[in-house]
């Protein structure tokens, strides 16, 4: 019987023959099957072992067995086995809603013209990318000016589209800081001072949407390297968990290749890449700590995880780093 593939076998049929391997009389090669015998006018040019080229009902996956594990991100290959095996909906994590706002009044939206003291607004469009970077959907909104009236207002119109509010900027010690003291005066959020470089005014709890809903809120500084390092300590491991993903970066323990300093009783995070010799990893600070130097850590695939109590180590030393890449 000729045959084409995907084709239900015949009865009787314990075997396919590719039409490459038959031959005829007349020679030309077609598909056959066969059970014991070929039909007298067909030749097989190569063994038939009985179960060849058949694929079996439950032979790719059968009833009961685990098509995809809890926790599994959803991608082409998944997708594909959802729809083989007939199932058309799933329960899954959503993303996270991550709205995020930049403050203050020195802030202009980058391609403008720059006036005496003032910045391109960078740590916005920098933290809704890492947000949706960790899975997150996430949008940056235009930045407020240090007004408290103005930033309360900002929050009550997107607090209902949000699942976590970010902000950066006004929770240092300044004399006016219109974070902290915009979310002091509402309640529900707690500022302190967190013992680590870069990165230590740091705020957190939640606000109250117009629908009555408390909506997450973590206040991060505004310098943009203590912004982003901030979101990778604490920001992006409960996101993803929030959603079902493995919520840690890889850590890996690699060797100085220059010594550093570090302050004594802060834990330090410092920019360094990362790579492989034949001695494992090794890894090399770049750029000094200051929270302002973004081009550097734009360099860097790594954090350096410095203790607290570690104020100086030399090169050779094995240390624990964070992979950003």
């Amino acid at each position: 019987h000729r045959i084409m593939t995907g084709a239900p076998l015949p009865d009787g049929a314990d075997a396919v023959v590719p039409v490459e391997l038959t031959a005829s009389d007349s020679g030309e090669g077609r598909f056959a099957t066969a059970r014991l015998l070929a039909t007298p006018e067909i030749r097989f040019t190569a063994p038939i072992p009985v179960g060849k080229n058949i694929r079996a009902a439950g032979s790719d996956i059968v009833a009961g067995e685990v098509a995809i594990r809890a926790g599994t991100r959803l991608r082409a290959p998944q997708l594909g086995l959802l729809a083989a095996i007939g199932v058309t909906m799933v329960d899954v994590w959503r993303r996270q809603r991550v709205v995020v706002l930049s403050t203050g009044s020195e802030l202009v939206t980058p391609g403008q013209s720059l006036r005496h003291g003032q910045i391109y607004e960078s740590n916005s469009p920098m933290l809704a990318a890492a947000a949706t970077e960790a899975g997150a959907s996430a949008q940056s909104v235009h930045f407020v000016p240090d007004d408290v009236d103005g930033f309360l207002a900002r929050i009550a119109e997107i607090a209902g589209d949000a699942d976590l509010i970010i902000t950066s900027g006004g929770v240092s010690a300044g004399a006016f800081e219109v974070v902290k003291d915009a979310l002091t005066a509402t309640g529900g959020v707690e500022f302190v001072k967190v013992a680590m470089q870069p990165g230590m005014p740091q705020g957190c709890g939640h606000v109250i949407d117009p629908s009555g809903r408390a909506v997450p809120i973590i206040t991060l500084p505004g310098n943009p390297v203590s912004s982003l390092v901030s979101f990778e300590v604490f920001i992006r491991p409960p996101l993803r968990k929030a959603m079902g993903l493995a919520p840690n970066r890889e850590e890996v323990h690699a060797r100085l290749l220059d010594p550093i300093n570090s302050p004594d009783g802060k834990r330090q995070f410092l920019r360094g890449v990362l790579g492989q010799s034949l001695g494992g990893w090794i890894v090399e600070p770049i750029g000094p700590p200051s929270s302002h130097h973004l081009r550097y850590l734009a360099g860097a695939n790594t954090l350096i995880d410095i203790a607290a109590d570690v104020t100086s180590l030399p090169d050779g030393w094995i240390v624990r780093a964070m992979r950003l890449d």
